[in-house]
């Protein structure tokens, strides 16, 4: 199979890569030799830039923001992140990172995100993302259509009802 690179991956493209449970978001790359370190493996701030460059794809997808306007747009904020390297990867392997929501509340969004390789999974990161005003002056609500995105397309449950 040829894999298109940077292009986001339709359900059936995802499983012929070994992903059983295609996500909403798929996007792959090839390990370029800038991302190796002296070990010969992949180096691991090379995962963090992977995992931005989908969530870019993925904001603008879902058109929480196309990087056009900073005037008018939200500022989107990692409040906290956490990544497993779970598999070592080498030059020239083909990847794909899967990206999705799996929670919400007023202001902020959790996102998981993986790297898949070889029918493997190799790296997971999930980060709390917070929306601020675009003048940074303070937290921004999720706009209702990323709510019903994350609903309709992430399978992302209501959240609980505060009293």
């Amino acid at each position: 199979m040829t894999i298109p690179y940077l292009t986001p991956l339709a359900a059936e493209a995802q499983r012929a890569l070994g992903i059983s449970r295609p996500w909403p978001l798929a996007i792959a790359d090839r390990v370029r030799f800038g991302e190796i370190d002296p070990l010969n493996h992949v180096n691991n701030v090379a995962y963090l830039t992977w995992f931005e460059t989908a969530r870019v794809v993925y904001f603008k997808q879902i058109g929480l923001s196309r990087y056009k306007d900073p005037d008018v747009e939200p500022r989107i904020v990692i409040r906290r992140g956490e990544i497993d390297w779970l598999r070592e990867m080498r030059a020239n392997e083909d990847y794909v990172v899967l990206s999705r929501t799996i929670a919400y509340r007023t202001t902020s969004f959790t996102m998981e995100q993986e790297i898949w390789a070889g029918g493997s999974k190799r790296a997971a990161f999930t980060c709390v993302i917070v929306l601020l005003e675009p003048d940074g002056s303070g937290r921004m609500p999720i706009p209702d259509n990323i709510r019903a995105h994350f609903h309709t397309v992430d399978g992302v449950p209501e959240p609980p009802a505060t009293a």
